[in-house]
């Protein structure tokens, strides 16, 4: 199962704000359980779908990105189309629901 690319404070502008194509950003935290039960429906989104970029950013070690884009629960997810934030959507959920709502950014 592919791996998630971590994105922090320091990498977000060069990852996700300079970035083409999709990229889905996870702002998730360890001690998070729904954030954790998502972490292999997106690896295997990741699998399957090579043509976008599945990151995550843990707000608790970088928490500047966190609060540019106001995340006040989590997992917020925030897709970007050529560095642009196009979408956000929250929580846990299955892995159509969530191609669904990637899809229709």
């Amino acid at each position: 199962m592919a791996e998630l690319k971590q994105i922090t404070d320091a990498t977000f502008s060069a990852d996700v704000e300079q970035s083409t194509g999709t990229v889905v950003l996870d702002f998730w935290a360890p001690w998070c359980g729904p954030c954790r039960g998502m972490e292999p429906i997106l690896k295997k989104i990741a699998d399957e779908h090579p043509e976008m970029c599945i990151a995550q950013l843990n707000v608790d070690e970088n928490p500047q990105t966190a609060q540019k884009f106001d995340v006040m629960s989590i997992p917020t997810y925030v897709v970007f189309k050529d560095g642009q934030a196009a979408k956000r959507f929250v929580g846990g959920m299955p892995e159509a629901r969530f191609l669904s709502e990637v899809q229709s950014a």
